[in-house]
């Protein structure tokens, strides 16, 4: 069979006239933040700019110097020739979809015998064009001029975005002479009619901050008097991680979202933490039963637990019911379909308790998905995800999914509460090549933010404009409904704050700043004890040590009897537990930071359990330690940590995934796919540590010891 390799075929004149458009002045102002008025081709992209044939990417950019694709090809050529992209003839190449979007621009071109494709029936829109290429198709519009910019390139040579615009703008502007040569500045090109304006308000990681939903309630209602077609959604993680969800099992969490209204609803991992308890899922059914909103998630399979017999279906609905589970679902919102599906981290299993709940690549089911979605004749896609922005890459996250999976136009992410102030684009594919954008966004956590994104889509589906921020909850009233709403919930856990665990001190555990920022504290250990404890439960490596910062222990336990108020103002964050597997020579350098500032105070000053270790603060910053040692379980005694050898420890999230206070050996770690949050709070581990001990230590053992003080 002939290779049909990018052939451009000649058309008729009729098919291809075109219209002159005016120059644009170099003095006029750069319709892109990367094209300045020196740029070579500033001419040409701000002309074709202002006859409404490109619009650039949503961050504002042209990228000008990145070699042009077939497919954005396509799309300005036939923006210049005014084709109708929309009622064509399928060109059933394989591996370009009605979703896809140059697909119009590419049939319209195809119907004209412009361009073909491969003789293996695919077009190929993300590979790179020659001038040789671009000569081709210039060439076949017979009423063009000669085109002098093109004389100064090898035919071999890859065609820039800028020089392409070039091309097009000198071949418009010179096919009528009657065409002015210095018009007036030109107006911005209007807003298209078929264009579709969106507002989506979004939520993530609220675990249970039921008293802090009020305020998003107040947020949420302004948003929508000041907006028009808005969707509320939320990213999953509503169960675990106070007292309200301790003691009512998400209702009271319900309550109020229910108050407030959503669309849609994705499940976190923490939605599974019940799986093993004697009443499995049953909270979770309840929640999902009670809720005012359906709940997407595609990869997720609920058919094997009986709880959910008749919750759960993996179709996609386009009449969705409250309280029901689908794949996906779609909105018609001002008479525009809006598709929304689910995804939930296979981390899960992990995690948290799924039980018989199971979970499936998130790949593979957003491309299942998203074609069911073009199948429907839905263009804008929004994947509700709890996968997390930048989290394990070996797993799942949101940047991966944006990669790899077409036809995405939003990420609504959770579970590694990331604050993306600003939307996030990701228009590369995993080979570094060109795709239509995909714009992810994440609120962070514990209802601290209300996210928002306005976007404007073409016909065809593409965002073409957008806006995004977090509205700082923080600063907002409370709303009156919301509050009736939360007050018989808040009466009872006020109550529950009073109550008494079960253990009692003889002697105050001392948490002042004064001591738990600079040395070792018989509340750190008890602490970090706990920590180390738990997260042997939760994996077959050996975990030999554990640690956590010790800005983050805020109070001291007055001798007495201990409340669950007490618990949770000493660790009053809500972090949670991570595990990490870490070098000897990478720990060494941690702690370096950790004893650096001794004997000043530093809330990064490490709290720790299962090791010891010896330094001198009179020495050098950099050079402080002296021994550092973890207690070998197999043996009974204490080995030192080797620069090369790999280990696992337990810390907390904030310090683990954030490089919390300065750790930035902690983060690149994270980068690199070495941490695993198990999203356990950690006043909740602290108050089960308490309850295991047949005594409480209020005194030290030397695990950290500042050898300067003994001289």
């Amino acid at each position: 069979m002939e290779n049909k390799r990018n052939k451009f075929l000649t058309a008729t004149a009729a098919a291809l006239a075109v219209t002159a458009v005016a120059v644009v002045p170099a003095s006029a102002a750069s319709p892109f933040s990367d094209v300045k008025e020196s740029h070579a081709d500033f001419e040409g992209i701000s002309t074709l700019y202002a006859a409404g044939i490109i619009s650039g990417y949503p961050d504002g950019t042209f990228k000008p110097d990145t070699n042009v694709t077939r497919g954005q090809a396509a799309k300005m050529i036939a923006g210049a020739l005014k084709l109708d992209t929309k009622e064509v003839e399928d060109p059933k190449f394989t591996d370009i979809s009605a979703s896809n979007p140059y697909y119009g621009s590419i049939a319209a071109l195809v119907g004209l015998n412009v361009i073909t494709g491969y003789g293996d029936n695919t077009f190929r829109p993300n590979q790179t064009i020659t001038h040789g290429d671009l000569a081709k198709i210039l060439a076949s519009i017979p009423t063009l001029p000669e085109l002098e910019s093109a004389k100064n390139h090898e035919a071999s040579e890859k065609v820039t975005r800028g020089q392409l615009a070039t091309f097009i703008a000198e071949a418009l502007t010179k096919s009528n002479p009657e065409t002015p040569e210095t018009p007036e500045t030109p107006e911005t090109p209007e807003t298209p009619e078929d264009a579709f304006s969106l507002s989506i308000l979004h939520v993530n990681d609220t675990h249970a901050r039921a008293n802090e939903l009020p305020k998003l309630a107040t947020a949420v209602k302004e948003q929508r008097e000041a907006k028009k077609n808005v969707l509320t959604l939320h990213a999953g993680d509503a169960f675990n991680g106070t007292l309200y969800f301790n003691e009512f099992h998400g209702q009271a969490d319900l309550a109020l979202l229910n108050e407030i209204g959503f669309d849609a609803m994705v499940f976190g991992n923490h939605e599974f933490d019940l799986g093993a308890s004697a009443e499995g899922h049953q909270a979770l059914a309840d929640f999902i039963k009670g809720a005012k909103f359906p709940f997407v998630d595609a990869n997720t399979d609920f058919s094997a637990d009986d709880k959910f017999t008749g919750l759960f279906t993996d179709l996609i609905s386009s009449e969705p019911e409250n309280g029901k589970i689908y794949s996906g679902i779609v909105k018609e919102i001002d008479g525009e379909k809006v598709g929304i599906f689910g995804l939930t981290t296979e981390e899960t299993k992990a995690v948290a308790s799924p039980d018989k709940v199971t979970f499936s690549n998130y790949i593979e089911e957003a491309k299942k998905a998203v074609a069911a979605f073009e199948g429907m004749g839905v263009n804008k896609i929004i994947a509700l995800t709890h996968i997390g922005f930048e989290d394990n890459a070996n797993i799942d996250n949101d940047q991966l999914l944006a990669k790899n999976v077409d036809g995405i136009d939003i990420i609504v992410g959770a579970h590694d509460h990331t604050k993306l102030d600003k939307p996030f684009i990701v228009d590369t594919n995993t080979a570094g090549e060109a795709k239509e954008a995909t714009l992810i966004v994440q609120a962070n956590e514990y209802v601290k933010y209300l996210g928002t994104l306005d976007v404007t889509f073409d016909g065809n589906g593409v965002v073409t404009e957008y806006d995004g921020e977090l509205i700082d909850l923080g600063k907002v009233a409370e709303d009156k409904a919301a509050l009736e709403k939360l007050a018989p919930f808040k009466e009872k856990v006020d109550a529950i704050m009073k109550q008494e665990i079960g253990v009692k001190l003889n002697e105050a555990l001392d948490g002042s700043r004064e001591l738990v920022r600079t040395q070792e504290a018989a509340l750190g250990n008890i602490i970090t004890d706990g920590m180390l404890a738990k997260s042997q439960q939760y994996t077959d490596k050996k975990v030999v040590m554990a640690f956590t910062n010790g800005g983050g222990i805020r109070e001291t336990i007055p001798a007495g009897e201990i409340t669950v108020g007490h618990v949770m103002t000493v660790l009053p964050f809500g972090n949670t537990l991570a595990l990490m597997d870490i070098t000897g020579a990478q720990l060494k350098e941690a702690f370096e930071l950790s004893v650096g500032q001794a004997p000043n105070q530093f809330g990064g000053f490490l709290q720790i359990a299962g090791a010891k270790l010896q330094y001198d603060s009179s020495k050098e910053v950099g050079s402080r330690i002296v021994s550092f040692e973890y207690l070998d379980q197999a043996t009974g005694k204490y080995v030192a940590f080797e620069d090369n050898k790999t280990y696992t420890v337990a810390t907390n999230a904030f310090t683990a995934k954030q490089g919390g206070d300065g750790y930035d050996v902690f983060r690149k770690i994270y980068e690199e796919g070495r941490v695993t949050d198990l999203g356990l709070s950690d006043w909740e581990n602290f108050q089960e540590h308490l309850l295991s001990l047949k005594e409480v230590k209020t005194t030290t053992e030397g695990r950290i010891v500042d050898v300067a003080k003994k001289q």
